[in-house]
């Protein structure tokens, strides 16, 4: 279960809350009338994912308390809720306090239930990129050894190198089997990888290698190219074909590589 905190100074906007996610049981809610409050709550419930604060509180403000959530809790995804919004306080906020979405108030309902539940499968998004790459850490290091040793085993052993031609062919045949399309897109926005369900998906009858995103992909995933980028790390709903698709989003920018990969799961519609 999903663990979301609301921290407001107004209890009649936490209560409204507390009702609007009444019947959402996915959630287990915390609710705090102050940034210290909400600190302090935090610490008591260290695995909350989703923290929604108003902007405009006495003592702390929301950007305030959303930057030491940041520094203390980085993997949680912040929200800011509030009436009050202008451009300097939406890019404060962005920048001191690192948020997912800013929502004004009064928000819609409707609206505010979906940007949770993005909010939490970015969470969940976000966790399982970090444990698939400290898997991908751990057997990159375990090449690296076999690298480091490789040329005296090729004097040993020619073998070697069909073994890796064939760990690498494996690697792509893996890809290509998975049910889900996957794209690569690098700094320079062109597409750089793509398994056979993105091909068969978005150029059927083409290669999708080499080409400039601008060229093959519509407007809704170039959209959210742009917001992974802002981001990092997104997911949302994209239409493509006339069916609906969730795309996950996760920036990279290592010392192996930089760029943007993205997944493509269909789903029902709604």
């Amino acid at each position: 279960m999903h663990k979301i905190m609301f921290v407001d100074d107004e209890p009649n906007v936490l209560r409204s809350l507390r009702r609007l996610f009444m019947d959402e049981g996915d959630y287990e809610l915390f609710f705090a009338n102050s940034g210290s409050e909400g600190l302090e709550l935090l610490e008591e419930e260290p695995d909350v994912c989703v923290v929604v604060s108003d902007y405009r509180m006495p003592d702390m403000n929301g950007v305030e308390f959303l930057s030491q959530v940041h520094a203390r809790k980085p993997d949680t995804i912040r929200i800011v809720l509030s009436g009050y919004a202008d451009t300097a306080s939406v890019v404060e906020a962005i920048n001191i306090g690192h948020i997912y979405r800013f929502i004004p108030k009064p928000w819609n309902d409707d609206e505010l239930l979906v940007n949770i539940a993005n909010a939490v499968d970015t969470y969940d998004l976000s966790r399982n990129n970090k444990q698939l790459s400290e898997a991908l850490e751990q057997r990159n290091d375990q090449l690296e050894h076999v690298n480091a040793n490789l040329e005296e085993t090729i004097l040993e052993r020619t073998e070697a190198l069909e073994l890796r031609s064939e760990v690498l062919q494996m690697a792509q045949d893996i890809l290509d089997s998975m049910p889900v399309a996957v794209i690569g897109v690098d700094i320079e926005d062109q597409i750089v990888q793509a398994n056979v369900a993105a091909t068969r998906l978005l150029k059927p009858r083409g290669i999708l290698l080499g080409e400039q995103t601008s060229a093959v992909l519509n407007d809704g995933i170039l959209a959210f190219i742009e917001q992974v980028k802002l981001t990092d790390v997104s997911t949302d709903r994209i239409v493509i074909n006339g069916d609906n698709y969730r795309a996950n989003g996760q920036y990279l920018n290592d010392d192996r590589s930089r760029g943007i990969v993205i997944t493509l799961v269909p789903v029902e519609t709604e």
